[in-house]
């Protein structure tokens, strides 16, 4: 289908897919089984060019939407969600000190982060606060001409190997939500600490780790916006231009899963001829196909109705995220149903693809909770509407 995208997104477009085909896919399947994290990929995109696609030009990116950011992390979720998801995470860091930072903070963080000189991560999600953000526990206590932190996030992507990371942790107890705020902690700050590399089901090339406050004092100058309370708006607010991007991610490996699908089909023979010609596999890959389509329609429309629209999308970013989710998990079974015997198999890519796709339905707000999110919005259009 012609999405209508302009000369230089399909030129990115194309870069994102020759890197994948080139620098992600062969090593794929050793990374996954060694759990190792794509250092060398990273370079590549840095040298590429490809972290700063949504940071404006004057800090250093190229000037790019939330639009850019899926077709690359599109083309890269083709070769590996663990490598995609690493790269994306920088974003997911970014955009609070884009959307709220300082421009001090702005001049001297984002030119790092846009050259992919340093790598960056994002930390709210807590132990007892995942889905239910507005309950974290780690604080943030006024010191002097600065703050002291201390707590513990827990599975945040690139733990550990961020340079620079975007922390959340309450400033006032008394105003519940509203007395959240946002810091700017680098690495090797003293008292902050990494916990061990997780061992997941999935997306394994990304490191995945606690990140450990423990009295680690950050000057006033990283407080994010230069002023408390607004951490919560600042985590809703990025997650609403990020959750896109999980649905590219989506769109990415159910394409890859139904690539190599179609191709066994075409070559595996039983009973004397090609499963394709089976009409019970032809269903299932017409299916697969046409979701497909439908979640990349989707996931495109939105993010150019937030690149175009400065106002709120909670609901369209959630939408962007749940159906092309769901629909990467189904793919990619019914890609290693086609495959059979040789699907459950590590020899081949789409038990990979099944396992990476299930953390899509989950990081970033579970998919039980977009559909609440979708629901509340509803609700309020609904009254919005009763009202006039």
């Amino acid at each position: 289908m012609d999405y209508f995208l302009t000369d230089e997104q399909k030129m990115l477009k194309e870069l994102a897919r020759r890197i994948a085909e080139e620098h992600i896919i062969p090593i794929r399947a050793e990374l996954d089984e060694k759990e190792e994290f794509p250092w060398e990929v990273m370079r590549v995109c840095g040298e590429a060019g490809l972290f700063g696609v949504s940071i404006p030009e004057e800090y250093g990116g190229s000037g790019g939407g939330v639009l850019e950011t899926c077709l690359v992390v599109e083309e890269l979720s083709r070769g590996c969600v663990g490598v995609a998801v690493s790269y994306a995470a920088s974003s997911l860091c970014a955009y609070p000190i884009l959307l709220y930072g300082t421009e001090e903070q702005k001049r001297r963080y984002l030119p790092e982060i846009a050259s992919g000189r340093k790598l960056a991560a994002f930390g709210a999600t807590e132990p007892n606060a995942g889905s239910d953000v507005a309950a974290m526990q780690t604080t943030a206590v006024k010191d002097g001409n600065g703050y002291v932190l201390n707590g513990t996030k827990q599975w945040i992507t690139n733990g550990g190997e961020a340079e620079i990371y975007s922390v959340f942790a309450v400033t006032d107890k008394t105003k519940g939500p509203r007395g959240i705020s946002g810091f700017i902690v680098e690495k090797g700050t003293p008292g902050f600490s990494f916990g061990k590399k997780e061992k997941k089901l999935g997306i394994r090339a990304s490191a995945t780790r606690e990140l450990i406050f423990e009295d680690c004092w950050v000057p006033e100058e990283n407080l994010i916006g230069g002023r408390e309370g607004i951490g919560l708006i600042i985590i809703l607010r990025t997650f609403d231009m990020t959750r896109p991007g999980i649905g590219a991610q989506a769109v990415g490996l159910a394409q890859g899963a139904f690539e190599v699908a179609l191709k066994y089909a075409r070559e595996r023979i039983q009973f004397g001829q090609k499963i394709i010609s089976f009409q019970a596999v032809q269903h299932m890959l017409a299916d697969m196909a046409t979701q497909i389509e439908a979640a990349r329609a989707l996931v495109y429309s939105v993010a150019r109705y937030i690149d175009s629209h400065p106002r709120t999308f909670s609901k369209e970013a959630a939408m962007a995220k749940l159906f092309p989710s769901d629909v990467a998990m189904k793919v990619a079974l019914d890609a290693v149903q086609i495959l059979g015997g040789y699907g459950y198999m590590r020899d081949f890519p789409v038990e990979k693809m099944m396992r990476d796709a299930k953390i899509l339905q989950i990081y970033e707000g579970t998919n039980q909770i977009q559909r609440n999110n979708i629901a509340l919005e509803l609700i309020k259009e609904l009254a919005s509407r009763r009202g006039r």
